[in-house]
């Protein structure tokens, strides 16, 4: 870039800047601040993705994706049906990467935010993190009834200002797991018709966010 041109800087916090370069050094570059506004990217409500842990790239793939969609941030867990457990992952360098993917997709899609990636935890403390969320979503496969369409529909009057949504791994969650999270006050859902795979889930039900509270 050079003098004169326009860009945009983000202070992380969901504002854009709209600057002029006005000077570039060695080991800084000094610009004037033009206007600013709230990042037209991040949507009306803090999404919260809790992922099952998962074998593979899977996990990375859900990360990114999540991310692309609206997500503020992720957090892995683990549940009885993992197959990857927290005590065989190398958390510090998993950790690391994870981050890593998640700036990267948010700067590809021009988010005001860089979305954070905690560390695992335990399936309790996922549900009770994730019971604080006005809208608590459990994402269910053998759930037949309530269906997150209609749940979604019935928030259009007044939409969450945080969403939680849980994501079991690729043998999705046992019974006893799924009565947990309803006693917790999570709320079981289908997605449909189709099973989808886990790295999927959440990208599909942030979309559905998306539709309701921002193309309409």
């Amino acid at each position: 870039m050079a003098v004169g041109d326009d860009l945009t800087v983000c202070d992380g916090e969901g504002r854009d800047y709209e600057c002029k370069l006005l000077k570039i050094r060695d080991n800084q570059v000094d610009c004037s601040i033009e206007e600013s506004h709230f990042c037209p990217a991040e949507p009306p409500y803090k999404a919260t993705v809790y992922q099952a842990l998962v074998k593979g790239e899977r996990l990375d793939v859900a990360i990114q994706k999540s991310v692309e969609f609206g997500a503020a941030s992720v957090a892995p867990f683990e549940s009885s049906r993992c197959i990857v457990r927290m005590k065989g992952e190398k958390e510090g360098s998993k950790s690391q990467r994870r981050r890593r993917i998640a700036a990267e997709a948010a700067k590809q899609c021009g988010r005001g935010i860089i979305p954070t990636v905690a560390e695992p935890v335990s399936f309790v403390d996922m549900i009770t993190e994730a019971a604080k969320a006005d809208l608590a979503i459990f994402c269910y496969e053998k759930e037949g009834e309530r269906m997150l369409g209609a749940t979604l529909e019935s928030l259009r009057a007044n939409p969450p200002k945080s969403v939680a949504i849980v994501v079991g791994p690729e043998g999705g969650f046992s019974p006893e797991e799924a009565q947990k999270a309803e006693n917790a006050g999570l709320s079981l859902l289908g997605l449909g018709k189709r099973i989808l795979r886990t790295e999927s889930a959440a990208a599909f039900v942030l979309a559905c966010l998306v539709y309701e509270t921002e193309l309409k």
